[in-house]
């Protein structure tokens, strides 16, 4: 099992709700920005989803969606679990979450400023995003176990 979050994360990133309620997509947009600049993970992405504004959206949802649901995480299962399915679907690996973070976190500071984007709150973030990060990466680990599995077990049938 996970170690779980410290009660001051906890209590941190329930605090910036509002400011992700607000300002959400534009931390999203700006985070896909910097991560974009390795072409191999934009690849990775579906561009008209990215185009659209569907995808910052769509994550903007589901930051906001974990902020407001730290305390309980158990309410986030299904929203887990679609996003394990997705990143398998999509080909994401543990070695590109160090990515992500390294994107998401100055996209918070950009859009907020230093002022409300804190040392301590991006520590905070830092610490949420890494423990979600790595349920994540179990589970999709597990998932593509499964299907090397069900792969093999495919390969000795035929």
């Amino acid at each position: 099992m996970a170690p779980s979050l410290s009660p001051e994360t906890i209590a941190v990133v329930k605090a910036t709700g509002p400011a992700l309620q607000q300002h959400g997509v534009a931390i999203t947009t700006r985070m896909y920005e910097r991560l974009f600049r390795d072409p191999a993970i934009r690849a990775l992405f579906d561009q008209a989803a990215q185009d659209s504004g569907e995808q910052p959206r769509r994550l903007a949802a589901a930051i906001l969606g974990y902020a407001q649901n730290i305390d309980r995480l158990e309410n986030l299962g299904p929203a887990v679990g679609r996003m394990v399915a997705r990143h398998v679907e999509t080909g994401v690996k543990a070695e590109h979450y160090p990515h992500v973070a390294e994107a998401l976190l100055p996209a918070i500071r950009d859009v907020l400023g230093a002022e409300v984007a804190s040392d301590a709150v991006l520590a905070a973030w830092g610490e949420a995003y890494w423990f979600l990060a790595r349920l994540l990466i179990a589970a999709e680990a597990e998932r593509y176990a499964e299907l090397a599995a069900d792969g093999a077990g495919e390969l000795v049938e035929a």
